[in-house]
């Protein structure tokens, strides 16, 4: 699977926060045995955001993009408005899940607004900023992510499990 990491963070576009989530990601999907093909920090910036993934789907056709950050409350948090603008299908329950599996560590969890979708043959998920809830949540979701990308690529494979 061939996957780009692409981290939103102003402090961390800047040189003034050290990248610990978009460093996660990589080294989660590198033991997957996953392709990190390209690795971007980004600033808080709609529109560059929007013509990055639009960029890796198109041009790069990566199967996989996995955004960290910007999913929040905060007015600068616009990775999910930025993901919206790109994705063909939204798979609203891969988010729900991300969601129901931090809320046990925390209620803030409430608060996430990131997406996941569809755009072409690229799966996009939107995680948070946090290299804990990183951490946390991809264990549980690698099987999902696995399975969504086969689909996407045309498996006609049965979906039940026994």
């Amino acid at each position: 699977m061939r996957c780009g990491i692409l981290t939103l963070s102003d402090k961390g576009a800047r040189g003034e926060r050290e990248d610990l989530s978009g460093k996660y990601l990589i080294e989660f999907a590198k033991a997957q045995g996953w392709e990190v093909e390209i690795y971007k920090i980004l600033p808080d910036n709609e529109e560059e955001i929007a013509k990055t993934l639009l960029n890796w789907c198109e041009d790069l056709k990566l199967d996989l993009i996995l955004t960290t950050g910007g999913t929040g409350v905060h007015p600068r948090d616009v990775t999910p408005e930025a993901t919206k603008r790109v994705i063909e299908k939204e798979i609203p329950g891969l988010a729900e899940f991300i969601r129901y599996i931090s809320y046990s560590k925390t209620p803030m969890a409430s608060l996430s607004r990131g997406l996941a979708g569809i755009r072409g043959k690229t799966l996009i998920i939107n995680l948070p900023g946090s290299p804990k809830a990183l951490q946390e949540i991809m264990p549980f979701i690698k099987e999902v992510i696995e399975h969504a990308v086969s689909k996407i690529k045309g498996d006609p494979s049965e979906c039940a499990r026994n």
